[in-house]
């Protein structure tokens, strides 16, 4: 029976997707593909799920990209197809309801970073790089890198790293902007499922409103976006949660968040 391409484990409302290629540098092929769809479909409704960590196999690579050995034998139209299943995986990412995090463990190029640009927060170790490096291949970044990394970084230094299709070192990515943390490779899963952990133990209904705000906001006009903030803020006063919070805070314990 062949070894899955992506190993799913959930513990303590935290979901860890790996992706399981180490040998090809845990590129994208069709099957993998298919399973990133079919796990994210099942965490999108899950209500057990409180955090999700994306990581790979090895460390080598988070994820080199597309599987261009396989797409090198695609007609046009397959091509097509694999773009367009790719793009769903960041976009299914990027819509999960609660808070996400990439463990960038080794390489992370074209749609490597792309999928850790689909993440709420990136984890970076000290040996990775980064790189949306598809124009030395005379194509562009084609499931959000071109959208998503000015956003996160600003425009101008996004064109002049997709324009260079340069790797960039972990210290540079710190620096700029697309890691949130730099740390050393063997503490890496530490550092991400610390973070995760942490960001699980507050309310659920909270978490999912703030991510929904900044998300939203963030393509609005400041006016606008006050207005959606409290539209979400909304969503929180009459849980369950927000009166758990208030009583464990005067009873000074902690609190225990149900999600509902």
């Amino acid at each position: 029976m062949a070894e899955p391409t992506l190993l799913v484990q959930s513990e303590d409302g935290v979901c860890t997707l790996t992706l399981n290629r180490p040998k090809a540098m845990n590129s994208l092929s069709m099957a993998l593909l298919g399973e990133l769809h079919r796990a994210l479909d099942e965490i999108q409704y899950d209500p057990g799920v409180r955090c999700v960590i994306v990581t790979g196999a090895g460390d080598r690579a988070f994820c080199a990209g597309a599987d261009l050995k396989e797409r090198a034998g695609m007609d046009d139209n397959q091509v097509r197809r694999c773009v367009g299943l790719i793009r769903g995986v960041m976009d299914k990412v990027e819509n999960l309801p609660v808070p996400t995090i990439a463990a960038v463990n080794g390489a992370a190029l074209g749609g490597g970073t792309e999928l850790a640009l689909a993440c709420d927060l990136r984890v970076v170790a000290d040996s990775a790089k980064m790189g949306l490096t598809e124009t030395s291949l005379a194509i562009i970044p084609g499931a959000g890198g071109t959208q998503r990394l000015p956003r996160i970084i600003g425009k101008a230094k996004a064109k002049e790293l997709i324009f260079l299709a340069r790797r960039v070192p972990a210290d540079e990515c710190l620096a700029i902007g697309l890691a949130n943390r730099v740390v050393p490779l063997d503490g890496l899963l530490v550092e991400a499922r610390g973070l995760a952990t942490q960001i699980a133990q507050n309310g659920p209904v909270a978490l999912k409103a703030a991510k929904r705000a900044i998300d939203r906001g963030m393509e609005m006009d400041l006016a606008s976006a006050l207005v959606f903030e409290s539209t979400c803020y909304e969503m929180t006063i009459p849980t369950e949660d927000r009166v758990e919070g208030l009583m464990a805070f005067r009873e000074k314990r902690k609190p225990v968040y149900r999600g509902r």
